[in-house]
């Protein structure tokens, strides 16, 4: 049995209807409570299960008091008991140069790559200053002998190959899941900018549900994407 709408009290039939806020209404009965603008799924603001706009949303007013002489008696009572609890804690964490801070993972990464980029720095300062400290050594050379000198390796041939320890990158995030596929079983034509247009048959890819009412999702054969309602189609 079809449900009334709570505008008109009418019958609601599926092509029409629109769920929401716990309640069925028709798609020209979906409007703002004060100026009466046709509303949908992404610009109504709901209060008390009535729907508003979003210049006519209701806000809340605070009421005014009157500064009397008991007032202003515990205004600066409160006033006092603050500054000495301020004070306490003052004096508490007085001394205490440092703020906790919570070891989360990020936190965690960022620490350990700090740490391998000091090391990596550390290893090339100490290769530079090893470089720069050894020489090739002197050998005294003879006037009666007319050869060459021997070739001697410097330092910076010596066979020592450092491989530093690569930075660990973050791990990458997983892919999107593809979602749910759902079958229409009758025609639809969208009524709105947002709203998707489908055939009896067609395959709906990606469905994520919004409310009871309407869904989001993309058409296979088409690949167009939009709202749907959820009495249209049912799962595979």
């Amino acid at each position: 049995m079809n449900p009334l709408c709570s505008r008109c009290n009418r019958v609601v039939y599926p092509t029409e209807k629109v769920n929401c806020l716990d309640k069925y209404w028709h798609k020209g009965c979906f409007s703002c409570e004060v100026c009466k603008m046709t509303l949908n799924m992404k610009n109504y603001k709901g209060f008390e299960k009535r729907p508003y706009c979003n210049a006519h949303y209701p806000k809340t007013s605070f009421t005014s008091v009157a500064d009397t002489p008991e007032n202003l008696r515990l205004k600066q009572q409160s006033k006092m008991q603050s500054q000495v609890l301020y004070k306490e804690e003052f004096e508490k964490n007085k001394g205490k140069g440092f703020s906790v801070v919570a070891d989360t993972p990020e936190l965690q990464r960022i620490k350990k790559t700090q740490d391998q980029i000091s090391n990596i720095k550390y290893h090339e300062d100490f290769e530079k200053s090893r470089m720069g400290g050894e020489g090739p050594p002197q050998h005294p050379q003879t006037p009666q002998q007319n050869t060459p000198p021997a070739y001697q390796p410097s330092a910076a041939s010596q066979n020592y190959h450092y491989e530093p320890e690569p930075v660990r990158q973050a791990a990458a995030a997983p892919p999107p899941s593809s979602g749910k596929r759902y079958r229409a079983v009758y025609d639809y034509t969208a009524a709105d900018e947002d709203e998707v247009s489908f055939l009896d048959g067609d395959v709906i890819m990606d469905v994520q549900q919004i409310d009871e009412g309407w869904m989001y999702g993309r058409v296979e054969r088409t690949g167009q994407q939009g709202m749907l309602p959820a009495n249209y189609v049912e799962a595979i």
